[in-house]
């Protein structure tokens, strides 16, 4: 086949993708919804064409991703694409035994993405890396699933809108309870005034992290490519306790607790609340527990205002496992008439102010908000059809990039005023922080030469 017929055929197949209607309503994990068995599923026009995806990051969330999509009937698993030679080699074999065919190790995923047959790519790399990332696949032409947060900083949160605006492709952040059936009942209910008007939210999360300790200068392991590991962020000589998962609770990599685990509950709040940006942020905390390289907070409580109407907390406890509400993350939703109380899974109460439960809205699906890796893979798929139906159909995303921006943002503004020590006056128009220098110089990041994101 000649460059040109390739390049038709490429162009051939997208366009089928976006015009075939398909069965997506929502396929569990290992088979289709109930009521539609797979020799029906298999006669749906289209259903058979699937869409083909990369995999950017495999060495945890990465690999649950990469094997939980590729379980997906309408998904192939095309490229495999990781820094971590072992990492790579342990979710290929993973993903080939899952769909039968066997995915290309494209160790830069710069490369996988001149493959003209690829229409996506899936982000799990490090949080420096997110939307740099993202930018280029939508650049060349993929459609971008996006692990949270969507962006390490506010500038390049921005940039993704504009991305997206500009490129017209798909970009979904992986904020999944967005897409579980019954937190989208629980959100629809607080909307319809199930508890009257909502004023009030409370989010957490609390674990029980070990130390990381004191980090020592070290060669760079045989099986890591660092240079690329690093890729957009300023170059770091290589310590022996920051790869893989500890970069996490360092500024220069990672974003803390709040955007590792917090961006899910405060994205429900703003969901729930139905508010966009803050007027007025305030946050408090630091690293108590251990004395060691551990740069993040440990303990974080952040206070977000919108306005005189309404209002929402988020307390972090990195090294603390006591539970809040009986859960170790979760959301309460306050108003006139009542609360609504989400623990974390597909279920939810809600309470009169007699702190009677008048609902019990059950789930028997097992989750574990504390598996680093995979705490909810069955309701997962049904954010990762919402995807894919968004690409063949022109579906309405569960989390389209701008609502990702929006709730990621929150995070980011808690953490810019713990680190300039401030409380931040936020432009209700566009999350902009006003005449805060010390706060706004926190607001872009610096990249390593010839690595900066542009539109």
């Amino acid at each position: 086949m000649n460059k040109q017929e390739n390049s038709s055929n490429s162009a051939s197949r997208r366009d089928f993708l976006k015009k075939t209607l398909t069965g997506t309503a929502a396929i569990t994990v290992g088979g289709i919804l109930p009521g539609v068995s797979a020799k029906s599923y298999g006669r749906i026009i289209g259903a058979n064409e699937k869409v083909r995806l990369g995999v950017m990051g495999v060495n945890s969330r990465g690999l649950a991703l990469a094997k939980n999509f590729a379980l997906q009937p309408n998904c192939e698993i095309v490229t495999i694409s990781d820094v971590d030679s072992r990492a790579a080699e342990k979710c290929i074999k993973a993903v080939e035994t899952i769909q039968n065919s066997k995915p290309k190790d494209t160790p830069d995923f710069r490369k996988a993405l001149e493959d003209k047959n690829m229409d996506g790519l899936i982000v799990a790399a490090p949080d420096h890396w997110h939307a740099p990332a993202a930018i280029l696949a939508s650049k060349a032409g993929k459609h971008v699933y996006l692990e949270k947060p969507c962006s390490h900083n506010p500038n390049e949160g921005e940039l993704l809108m504009a991305v997206a605006a500009k490129y017209k492709n798909v970009i979904q952040m992986g904020n999944q309870r967005r897409s579980w059936p019954n937190v989208k009942q629980a959100i629809q209910e607080i909307h319809d005034g199930v508890i009257g008007r909502p004023y009030f939210a409370k989010g957490w999360y609390t674990n029980n992290r070990a130390s990381i300790g004191i980090g020592k200068a070290a060669a760079v392991p045989s099986w890591l490519n660092y240079d690329l590991w690093q890729g957009p962020a300023p170059r770091r000589a290589y310590k022996d306790n920051v790869i893989h998962y500890n970069w996490h609770w360092f500024w220069h990599w990672g974003t803390g607790e709040a955007l590792n685990n917090g961006t899910h509950m405060l994205d429900l709040m703003r969901w729930g609340l139905q508010v966009e940006y803050p007027t007025k942020v305030s946050s408090s905390g630091g690293r108590y527990r251990y004395q060691d390289d551990w740069e993040a907070p440990d303990t974080q409580v952040i206070n977000l205002e919108f306005g005189k109407d309404k209002f929402m907390t988020w307390e972090g406890r990195s090294c603390n496992s006591r539970n809040i509400e009986g859960s170790s993350v979760g959301v309460s939703f306050y108003g006139e008439k009542g609360t609504l109380e989400y623990g974390g899974g597909n279920a939810y109460k809600i309470y009169d102010l007699d702190n009677k439960i008048v609902k019990d809205v059950k789930n028997d699906l097992v989750i574990d908000p504390r598996n680093k890796m995979d705490p909810s893979q069955a309701l997962d798929a049904f954010h990762f059809q919402n995807f894919v139906s968004a690409i063949k159909q022109g579906s309405t995303l569960a989390s389209g990039i701008v609502g990702g921006h929006q709730s990621t943002l929150l995070c980011q503004l808690g953490n810019i005023a713990i680190r300039s020590n401030s409380i931040l006056d936020i432009d209700p128009s566009n999350g902009h922080i006003k005449n805060n220098k010390e706060a706004q110089k926190l607001w872009k990041r610096e990249y390593e030469k010839g690595w900066e994101p542009t539109v």
